[in-house]
């Protein structure tokens, strides 16, 4: 088990998500930054859908009830285990007692928006329709359907991590720990853009399919749409990115029926000013569909602050494919080292 000793607002149990329950009108829920919670999964050898602890707002505090091993993934902060500081993205073993602090760096900021605990067995709450992700707005699932709160213990499951492991060699490896090339730089986006200066160094770079109404938008409304730095509002949160920037217009007045919308879809309501959907999100809209940032590069978004700026980058079909692929080999290859990595133990 775990206590959470200090948390800032809105940290949630989250894993994969639901996505089998949309058509009764349930939302996905789950994880923002899907890639970060796999990857912090396959470093203490969870299962995929194994749950962890999303945390959007620092300093995060928890105190190990048990030995379990751990990773923290996403967002960059400065990770303290008792009084030694650790690495992101690097699997480490926590004795009984010891407190882990996800806080900070030194200068008061963290690259990114969410980090990801992820402990050996997973956090072992209920399953609620197929998962064990919050859904904040329906209340359930999750640790009790809320957000956590200081005090709040937490189950965890039976730990599978170093299975194949015995002996004096396990302790020598779980002292070691072993950790990998976060997502952020093993995925750069200027990879895909390097005949582009200004996109090359664009932090928040996302790409985008046009989506249903697009050619139902002025002229001027497209190439500002492409051409703007869109700003992140503090109106933003899981279930939708409000973006402020110039106004998005329509040809003509334009009324559809509500229907079915996922994470990533991009809705321009009466007022001009276009909304992400995101993990939260009710699963149907009618407010019409300008573009959909790709499945690839919603994890980028979900690591995109509050006040931080987007830059929509326009792709087709076979791009989107490409950089599932790209999403795709990158977690073989964690899954590849990470194998590699034990098999020097067994």
């Amino acid at each position: 088990m775990i206590e959470v000793l200090r948390t800032g607002a809105l940290s949630t149990v989250q894993d994969a998500g639901r996505t089998a329950y949309r058509r009764f009108g349930v939302g996905t829920a789950g994880a923002m930054d899907q890639l970060a919670l796999a990857i912090g999964n396959l470093l203490v050898g969870n299962p995929a859908d194994a749950a962890g602890i999303e945390v959007p707002v620092l300093p995060f505090r928890v105190r190990f009830l048990q030995a379990l091993d751990f990773a923290v993934t996403g967002a960059d902060c400065r990770l303290e285990l008792d009084d030694q500081v650790l690495m992101p993205c690097w699997r480490y073993h926590a004795k009984a007692g010891q407190t882990l602090t996800l806080g900070p760096d030194g200068t008061g900021f963290s690259a990114g928006a969410r980090s990801y605990l992820v402990v050996s067995g997973g956090i072992d709450v209920p399953l609620v329709l197929g998962s064990r992700s919050t859904q904040l707005r329906g209340r359930f699932g999750g640790h009790l359907g809320r957000a956590l709160a200081d005090g709040d213990v937490l189950k965890v499951g039976a730990p599978a991590a170093l299975a194949l492991i015995s002996g004096s060699e396990q302790t020598k490896v779980r002292n070691m720990g072993f950790g990998l090339v976060a997502p952020s730089i093993a995925l750069p986006v200027s990879r895909f853009y390097k005949q582009n200066a200004a996109l090359s160094g664009l932090l928040n770079a996302v790409r985008v399919l046009p989506a249903a109404e697009y050619a139902n938008f002025t002229a001027e409304s497209l190439e500002g749409f492409w051409a703007a730095n869109w700003k992140i509002t503090a109106q933003s949160d899981r279930y939708g990115y409000r973006l402020a920037g110039p106004s998005l217009v329509l040809t003509t007045a334009l009324e559809t029926r509500s229907h079915g919308v996922v994470p990533g879809v991009i809705q321009v309501p009466p007022g001009g000013q276009p909304i992400i959907q995101m993990r939260d999100a009710q699963p149907s809209g009618g407010y019409p569909k300008i573009g959909a940032v790709i499945e690839a590069d919603i994890w980028r978004l979900a690591q995109a602050p509050a006040g931080s700026c987007l830059r929509f980058v326009l792709v087709t079909y076979q791009d989107a494919l490409a950089a599932k692929v790209a999403n795709d080999a990158y977690l073989r290859k964690v899954q590849d080292q990470i194998d590699l990595y034990r098999s020097l133990y067994v």
